[in-house]
């Protein structure tokens, strides 16, 4: 009788031991590609939104406002809303228009319909929590985004930035230099997703579309962001990693990418700055400061 071949117990503890080891080394590099795809995509991401500033500046006049103010029709809203015809989202701008005529309370939905839109130019993919929509502690379900204005070093009476409530900044006020100022950047949902809506907000404006590079205090007492905000340092925040189980990195540019976070120039760049870079920070977020800033290679 031929005897069949087959494996011996040995063998098939060394093919698995094998298998295991290639699959411990396969994982690794798959989190990177994916890492890096997702990151690439975020600056992409940001990619568009200074263009669709640029584009919005041309044919208004000056760059988006952090937020919208009477009378334009479309007061509470912010500069998320007002580039959406210029990111291809024309639908979901006019529903915003049709909305605002029929309930100016913005954070009401129904019937603004934008609060549980998703627009996927306005989420970082590092950050899965922005491709979904999310349910807040007083039962509001919003939209997120990881992407704010810069409204400058502090909270300025007159802010020194480019975006903020009502601004109407012209590409010619940037005399510090459009390749040197800061227009847009990150800083992920906050975990009870009271922060980081894209269509508007209560954090620090009407609208929670900017954010001061050095945000000097937590929330005021009394705000409806309520205790946990309140409970935050007074500041001022710097530009360093955050996480996400605490509320007080609100107050700050942060990203899900490791070391630092995308930037978006007004000259329509898109560079990953590093945490190092804080101490520059502030010169980079004034528009005519006239201070000398070069990020650190």
């Amino acid at each position: 009788m031929r005897k069949r071949s087959a494996f011996t117990l040995i063998e098939v503890l060394v093919a698995i031991a094998i298998i295991a080891v290639l699959i411990g080394l396969l994982l690794p590099a798959v989190q990177k590609v994916r890492a890096a795809a997702a990151r690439m995509q975020c600056a992409n991401n940001l990619k568009q939104i200074a263009l669709a500033c640029h584009n919005y500046e041309s044919a208004r006049g000056a760059l988006p406002p952090g937020a919208v103010l009477p009378p334009d029709p479309l007061f509470g809203l912010n500069a998320h809303v007002v580039l959406l015809p210029y990111l291809e989202q024309e639908p979901v701008y006019r529903q915003a228009q049709a909305d605002c005529e029929s309930m100016p309370i913005t954070h009401l939905a129904p019937p603004h319909v934008g609060l549980r839109t998703l627009v996927k130019a306005y989420q970082c993919p590092s950050d899965d929590r922005q491709a979904w929509l999310h349910r807040t502690p007083s039962g509001v379900v919003v939209a997120l985004t990881g992407y704010l204005g810069v409204s400058g070093v502090g909270e300025e009476e007159r802010p020194s930035g480019v975006i903020y409530v009502g601004s109407r900044t012209r590409i010619t006020d940037v005399t510090d230099g459009t390749t040197n100022t800061l227009l847009f950047g990150e800083r992920p949902p906050t975990p009870d997703y009271l922060c980081g809506w894209w269509y508007t907000g209560f954090a620090h404006t009407a609208s929670e579309a900017s954010l001061p590079v050095r945000a000097l205090r937590g929330a005021p007492e009394g705000s409806s962001l309520g205790a946990a905000y309140q409970s935050c340092a007074p500041g001022p925040y710097s530009f360093t990693d955050g996480d996400l189980t605490s509320v007080c990195h609100a107050y700050h540019f942060w990203s899900r990418h490791p070391g630092g976070a995308h930037f978006a120039f007004c000259d329509g760049s898109v560079k990953f700055v590093r945490y190092e870079a804080d101490p520059v920070l502030p010169a980079l977020a004034t528009r005519s400061g006239g201070e000398t800033a070069a990020l650190p290679d």
